[in-house]
């Protein structure tokens, strides 16, 4: 009976170690994930991966076939997924085991996939924390990157940002689930190891060493590749050897047993190698892998040290394979987990006088240390914000909010941890209540929440002191407005309208110059008692009629009776439309706004440089009605500046004159903010106060008409003159 079980039991685990076995890649090794970037559908590689389209890991993007052969056959280099040469970052997601160490491979190969032959260049981060330059120059040789981190969060993103030539793409991405310590470092949390060599020595052929000789897929290059600046200076004497014999190697993360059967050892007694090691200087993690895989006879011995140009403490340790690793055929790894390493590295090993073998080398890794940036202050919060909504496209970008750029829908601050200060997501038929994330974003300065379908009611922003505007109109808003509104310290706009709020608007709101709209409410009232005579607020468009109508009248009176001419008269035109904030697109309805393409068209993508100033840099165009134009392109894309930009749009949409450049229109599209003016022939303002010529110099009447006229309506005086284009 005892045996009978025994038997059964011993069946029982040979059927579930030969399902272990025969399992495909991806079940046999849960940590894995392998993307074919650009991939229509899921297939299993000659090695015995499994490898998924990434379509449902990464937002945007599109894809193409390679147009240019290359060596590598496998399905998952035929296609590649590109992305637009904007200033956006696209990021791919994937879950991740947290406080876990894993492997992430990109690789890249270009294949001439747009049919253009323009080498891309772009950059490549691991969250918010750069990684790596992508520097194509072949279309026919992959660029590869790995690291390895340790994951911080339950999701870890890769994105592609900052194209300088041609467009991001990326061919494959990988990522590969670490069990044991072999790479834990004492400072994980603040950098982690980017690859610069994993070379396996005394290779038989030059094809590398991975997966499923090596558990976790890393990729043993061997040590017979040629290639520039690689593993050269080779010393004379050094010869391969290998052995079929079983390698003693632990189960966590050591070299495979098939990168431990082969070594060179040192015949003349040393070996000397030089390799550059790309992004060098910089602290290195480096490990040599040593096994004795020769039947050495009991008087011979093999001793060596450590030779690197310029590091004596280096050379102090004798290394005695046999003795070390307690037995011939076994592993033995040491190593230096944080040294100082050149870009030109050369090293070697000599034995010691005692010894009569020449030193042995089987593998090695060297891993640069990067710094991990923190990110936004305000990560978690809008993380926990965008998980509310997982199938909307306007949430999957990825990465972290602001860095390395932001996402499309939020501006961030200039700060090394920036802060989220702009959220703008109108229209985007979100529904629900606003997220309570939002409430947590002290450095918020505009919220624009307009056209959605959120319902129930306002919450508390009383943390956001620095919030200025808020648009929450054309939602389906219930309940009471917060008093609390009327306690934000700097608020300057509330637009509420067309909701189904009720009660009574907060007295806080009449206490202070605040733009409110709360039309289209038809439970939301005021009360007039206690309302203050000093209110300043703007409530509905017939109040502002009444304003402006009254402006009018004044302005025609006092003209009459000044009796001054209509060439020497500022007409003050319609006020625009108010232009919202300064981190919105401007909405205005007496300037006219120009489409990019009408700008790029008619400077030839801002070909000729004609001057510039605090604002920006002025360049030349022609309209395609034939009118010559000066426009100024903001280079300024701080805060104050784009306020700047949107004060100045506001001002000379309202105000023409003769002494002032005719304005004739703005544009902001795709993060590029420009204002457009008639070109003057006439030269600057400069030449014309100081006298570059007889012609060109204004006289000392003409001076003083200029100023007395920007006393009167104080219009800032460099604009009053038609010839500045600076």
């Amino acid at each position: 009976m005892a045996s009978a079980f025994t038997a059964a039991a011993f069946l029982l685990h040979f059927q579930l170690l030969l399902i272990l076995v025969l399992l495909p890649p991806s079940a046999a090794q849960p940590g894995f994930i392998s993307l074919d970037c650009g991939g229509a559908r899921d297939h299993t590689d000659a090695i015995g991966i499994q490898w998924t389209s990434d379509a449902t890991f990464v937002s945007g993007g599109q894809t193409a076939q390679l147009l240019v052969q290359n060596g590598l056959q496998s399905q998952q280099f035929a296609t590649v997924r590109y992305f637009p040469a904007d200033n956006r970052k696209y990021c791919y997601t994937m879950n991740v085991r947290n406080r876990t160490r894993y492997l992430v491979r990109a690789t890249f190969l270009y294949g001439n996939f747009d049919n253009s032959n323009v080498y891309p260049k772009f950059d490549i981060s691991l969250g918010a924390s750069p990684w790596s330059t992508i520097v194509v120059d072949d279309a026919t040789t992959p660029v590869v990157e790995e690291a390895i981190i340790l994951a911080a969060a339950p999701t870890l993103s890769v994105c592609l940002s900052n194209a300088s030539t041609g467009q991001p793409f990326i061919s494959t991405l990988e990522l590969r689930q670490f069990n044991g310590s072999l790479y834990y470092t004492t400072d994980e949390t603040r950098f982690f190891l980017a690859l610069s060599a994993r070379i396996n020595f005394g290779a038989e052929s030059n094809d590398s060493i991975r997966y499923p000789d090596d558990p976790f897929d890393r990729i043993w290059e061997s040590d017979s590749v040629r290639r520039a600046n690689y593993l050269v200076d080779v010393a004379p004497g050094t010869a391969r050897i290998s052995t079929t014999k079983p390698i003693f190697v632990s189960i966590n993360e050591e070299p495979p047993e098939k990168v431990m059967q082969t070594a060179v050892v040192g015949q003349d007694g040393y070996l000397n190698y030089r390799l550059d090691l790309e992004g060098f200087p910089a602290n290195a993690w480096g490990v040599s892998y040593f096994a004795e895989i020769e039947d050495l006879a009991p008087n011979e011995t093999r001793k060596f040290k450590l030779e690197v140009p310029g590091m004596p403490a280096l050379s102090k340790p004798t290394v005695d394979v046999e003795e070390n690793a307690q037995g011939k055929y076994r592993l033995y790894e040491p190593g230096y987990t944080n040294l100082s390493l050149p870009f030109v590295f050369s090293f070697g090993f000599r034995k010691t006088n005692d010894s009569s073998e020449g030193p042995i080398l089987n593998a090695l890794e060297i891993y640069k240390y990067v710094q991990i940036t923190m990110g936004s202050q305000d990560a978690s919060i809008m993380a926990s914000m965008v998980s509310r909504y997982s199938q909307a496209g306007w949430a999957q970008e990825g990465g972290d909010p602001c860095l390395p750029a932001s996402w499309s829908w939020v501006q961030c601050s200039s700060e090394d941890a920036p802060r989220v200060f702009s959220i703008t997501l109108s229209g985007k038929n979100i529904t629900g209540s606003i997220p309570v994330e939002l409430t947590k974003l002290s450095a918020l300065v505009e919220l624009r929440l307009d056209g959605n379908s959120f319902s129930g009611q306002i919450p508390d922003f009383s943390a956001c002191h620095n919030l200025q505007y808020i648009h929450l109109e054309n939602n389906q808003l219930t309940g009471e407005l917060p008093p609390s509104l009327g306690d934000l310290p700097n608020l300057k706009e509330l637009y509420v309208q067309n909701n189904k709020l009720s009660g009574q608007v907060p007295k806080s709101l009449f206490k202070r110059s605040i733009i409110l709209n709360f039309s289209g409410n038809s439970d939301l009232h005021i009360v007039n008692k206690g309302i203050s005579h000093t209110i300043l607020i703007i409530c509905v468009v017939i109040g502002a009629i009444v304003l402006l109508g009254a402006a009018f009248g004044c302005y025609f009176f006092t003209c009459r009776r000044k009796k001054k001419s209509h060439e020497d008269t500022v007409v003050i035109a319609a006020p625009a439309k108010k232009l919202g904030s300064y981190f919105s697109e401007v909405a205005t309805e007496s300037a006219h706004r120009f489409s990019l393409s009408e700008i790029e068209d008619a400077t030839a993508k801002f070909e000729r440089r004609i001057g510039s100033g605090g604002f920006g840099i002025v360049y030349y165009g022609k309209l395609a009605d034939g009118r010559e134009i000066a426009v100024k392109l903001l280079t300024n894309d701080s805060y104050q500046g784009i306020r700047e930009f949107l004060n100045e749009v506001t001002l000379l949409s309202r105000i023409h004159h003769r002494h002032l450049v005719t304005f004739l229109g703005y544009s902001q599209q795709d993060g590029k903010n420009i204002l457009v003016y008639e070109f003057m022939h006439n030269g600057t303002l400069k030449e014309h106060l100081r006298g570059a010529s007889e012609e060109k110099i204004t006289s000392w009447l003409k001076r003083l008409e200029i100023a007395e006229d920007a006393n009167r309506y104080r219009v800032s005086p460099h604009r009053m003159l038609p010839n500045n284009h600076s």
